[in-house]
C-alpha cells in the first residue's frame, strides 16, 4: 500500500525548502502547486475550462492563466474564487493521486499549501505535518521571494487557516525559524519516522 504524508504550511512558511530536503533523502515529492502550474499553462488541461468560466481576459498573449489578473479576481470575488477552484481541484487531485501510484519510494510527501481548507485531502493522506513559523517571519519571507506587498501577503494569510489551526490539525510540526542547521535534524528524525510508519502499513 502507498503510504502518504501530507505537508502544508503558510505562505512564506518555507514548505518549498523542507520539501527539496525530504527530496534529497530519496522521498517523493508531490507538489500540488507545480501540478497547478501545469495545468494552467499554454495547452494545460485545466485552460479549456477557465477560459469558458472566466473569458478571454482570463489567459494572457500566450494563452496560459493570466495569474496577475486571475488572483485580484479571486480576491475581491469569492464566487469567482470558488469556481475557479471547481475546475482545479479535482484535476489537481486525479493528478495527484496518478503520481502517487506510479512511486515506488516508502512514503510519498505530498505538498499541499491549503491542506486543513480543503476537504479533499483528509481521507486520502495517512498523515500531516505542518511547517511552521511565526506570521512575521511569514510576511518578510513572502514579501523577498515574491515581490508581492505587506498588504497582499497579509490579505494571503487572512484567507488562510491561522498557525493555531494548522497546529491542532496536524500530526507533526516542523519548526522552520532559523538556519538550515536546525531544520535537518527534524527532517531526519521526521524521514526515519515516516519510513518505520509506512513498513508497518505496508506489512
Amino acid at each position: 500500500m502507498t503510504y502518504l504524508v501530507g505537508l502544508t504550511g503558510g505562505i512564506g512558511s518555507g514548505k518549498s525548502t523542507v520539501a527539496k530536503l525530504f527530496a534529497e533523502l530519496g522521498v517523493t515529492v508531490i507538489d500540488t502547486d507545480i501540478i497547478s502550474h501545469q495545468l494552467t499553462q499554454t495547452g494545460g488541461s485545466a485552460i479549456p475550462d477557465i477560459q469558458a468560466a472566466f473569458g478571454k481576459d482570463s489567459l494572457d498573449a500566450t494563452g496560459a492563466l493570466n495569474r496577475a489578473k486571475m488572483r485580484q479576481l479571486v480576491f475581491s470575488n469569492p464566487s469567482a474564487k470558488l469556481q475557479l477552484e471547481k475546475i482545479l481541484h479535482p484535476l489537481i487531485l486525479r493528478q495527484t493521486q496518478t503520481l502517487a501510484n506510479s512511486s515506488t519510494t516508502p512514503y510519498k510527501l505530498v505538498v499541499v499549501p491549503l491542506l486543513f481548507e480543503s476537504n479533499q485531502y483528509q481521507n486520502w493522506l495517512n498523515r500531516t505535518v505542518t511547517v511552521d513559523c511565526p506570521e512575521a517571519t511569514q510576511i518578510t519571507r513572502a514579501t523577498l521571494r515574491s515581490g508581492l506587498s505587506e498588504q497582499a501577503v497579509r490579505a494571503i494569510l487572512a484567507q488562510q487557516f491561522s498557525r493555531e489551526q494548522r497546529l491542532a490539525r496536524s500530526d507533526d510540526v516542523i519548526l522552520n525559524e532559523g538556519t538550515l542547521e536546525k531544520l535537518q535534524p527534524q527532517i531526519t528524525r521526521l524521514h526515519q519516522c515516516y519510513l518505520q510508519l509506512a513498513q508497518r502499513n505496508n506489512n
